[in-house]
């Protein structure tokens, strides 16, 4: 009973794990940079081709920027610890590692000669298998090399990769066919783990990871995705060493208190049920990765409305599972539904339910990360309401803008898609301009937009007081042949409008977080602090209004 519990918690918990690993890495706190005035230029903040940053542009100081860096960095490494201690606790229940816990236990209890001898077998034992799982995180990392990871997040190839790879895990959990290594591997860890001494104690706990790769696997290669996708350097190897660790304490616990060895719950048909409802969140998480490459090449096919009727089709199948209404080949009959296995059935309902308004334009706030933007929505009733009109994707107020048949602002707002084009827009109407770094891929954005900016005051502020530009950093659009050129700042091709914008917010701001909000007079001078995501919607009005204040002061 107590082991459904905690399935009806990681149930749960894993629907939030890719976006919340991907949200610690956007969301980055830029209050500790030092920024300096960007000065006027005359008539436009950057030059023509726009990939030149000016010589005497704004600077931020070499240790302001690794300060931001490191931050960054370590909120990301914690998301992704975190998501691989989930992840083991997942695997620790799964069909081919629970039996074996008591078995590998009461091997060290009978075959040492004190508990002591037994404790420091299992710790042996453990440290073994954190060792094995960080060595091949640590593989990732010098296989694709941090380069490369970092452009894994908005790679097209890679994100509809990942797509058919979580496709596939979810099928295995469901039950389709099993991943297996070759047995000759296994043997031949089997072999070596009869030898004494802590050889045999590393070979045996290779034996098991070796063994349980048909449940493990599936975790395993969605948390590297998830951690490679980050771009941190050492994102596989700490989401291995998370993964890891949850494997391993239990294994020390019980050695150190084999009494609790009773009050675990038998082997049974429940194992499966795990397996079965993580192919279930393996599959919903796979569609986000999909949803990347439809934003990132234009293809305009999986809408908000699409994604959203997947996932209600696929929790709905969940919680019919849950029910024992929906059984799979190698599922064992459900006599009857137990109080817990009910819970969670009214959870995974409750949450399908709560998605069917969202096909009607339902921001659902809580989930929003997830979705695809706003403005994707063919058939929008939420936008409307908040007073801008109907969204439309050919037209418009800012269909006449640069880029606009590509981008198409949330929330009905008049937003500019080309930096040089807002700028000239804010000093014609002599207001000041908000610069939004956006991507497609950002989850702290979609999360932004949905719960932060349709607030009352905020939205005015945003419609009435400043000229939104929106710039895209992952956009892979190409440039006209005209405009490619080779960036000075960091010396790579500028081929695309992602390449263009991100090249600018790295150069002129030294950033490469978002959403990363920038507030600037009309000619082009900082005035206030650049932010990253604020959720907090009176500090975020705050930050709007102080950008307003210094505005107004300085045309006095």
């Amino acid at each position: 009973m107590k082991i459904l519990r905690y399935l009806l918690f990681l149930a749960v918990f894993s629907l939030s794990l890719g976006a919340e690993a991907q949200d610690s890495v956007s969301a980055v706190s830029v209050d500790d940079v030092q920024f300096t005035e960007i000065p006027a230029d005359g008539t436009q903040a950057v030059s023509s081709d726009t990939d030149t940053v000016k010589s005497d542009s704004a600077a931020i100081s070499k240790a302001s920027v690794k300060q931001v860096d490191q931050q960054q960095e370590q909120q990301s490494l914690w998301a992704i610890f975190l998501a691989g201690f989930i992840g083991g606790l997942a695997a620790l229940i799964m069909p081919c590692i629970f039996p074996m816990l008591p078995l590998t236990v009461s091997y060290f209890t009978k075959s040492a000669s004190s508990k002591g001898k037994a404790v420091s077998k299992a710790l042996i034992y453990g440290v073994s298998i954190i060792v094995i799982y960080v060595v091949l995180g640590l593989l990732v990392t010098v296989i694709f090399g941090a380069d490369a990871l970092n452009e894994l997040s908005t790679n097209g190839v890679f994100n509809f990769a990942f797509f058919i790879l979580l496709v596939v895990f979810a099928a295995s959990f469901l039950g389709a066919f099993e991943l297996t290594l070759p047995s000759s591997w296994v043997n031949k860890m089997d072999s070596k783990a009869d030898h004494s001494g802590l050889g045999g104690l590393f070979f045996m706990a290779a034996t098991l990871a070796l063994v349980s790769f048909s449940c493990t696997g599936p975790i395993i290669g969605t948390l590297l995705v998830q951690a490679a996708t980050m771009g941190a350097l050492l994102g596989p190897a700490i989401g291995m060493f998370g993964f890891s660790l949850a494997l391993a304490i239990p294994f020390a616990l019980f050695a150190l208190f084999p009494s609790w060895l009773k009050s675990l719950p038998k082997s049974g048909g429940w194992l499966n049920s795990v397996k079965v409802v993580l192919g279930f969140l393996e599959l919903a998480l796979a569609l986000k990765f999909l949803s990347n490459v439809d934003l990132a090449y234009h293809w305009e096919w999986f809408d908000r409305e699409i994604f959203l009727s997947l996932w209600i089709v696929i929790f709905a199948m969940m919680g019919f599972y849950l029910l024992g209404k929906l059984r799979f080949s190698h599922d064992s009959e459900v006599a009857y539904i137990s109080i817990p296995r009910t819970f969670l059935a009214i959870i995974v309902f409750a949450f399908t339910v709560y998605m069917v308004p969202g096909l009607w334009g339902a921001p659902l706030s809580s989930i929003s990360a997830f979705l695809p933007p706003q403005q994707t929505q063919d058939f929008d009733l939420y936008t409307p309401s908040l007073g801008g009109g109907q969204v439309k994707h050919d037209g418009g107020a800012s269909s006449a803008h640069k880029y606009s048949d590509k981008f198409h602002a949330p929330l009905g707002l008049d937003a500019y898609f080309d930096y040089e084009e807002g700028m000239a827009r804010a000093r014609q109407e002599n207001k000041p301009v908000i610069i939004d770094f956006t991507g497609h891929a950002c989850v702290n954005c979609r999360k932004m937009e949905a719960s932060v900016w349709p607030d009352a005051q905020v939205l005015q502020r945003l419609r009435e007081e400043y000229v939104l530009i929106q710039l895209y950093v992952d956009d892979k659009t190409e440039l006209p042949e005209a405009e490619q050129t080779v960036s000075k700042a960091s010396g790579k091709k500028i081929k695309t409008i992602g390449n263009k914008w991100s090249d600018f917010q790295a150069s002129r701001f030294n950033a490469n977080s978002q959403p990363f909000y920038v507030l600037l007079d009309h000619n082009g001078q900082l005035l206030a602090q650049p932010i990253g995501a604020e959720y907090d919607v009176s500090k975020y009005l705050n930050y709007l209004d102080s950008g307003l204040a210094e505005f107004r002061h300085r045309k006095q």
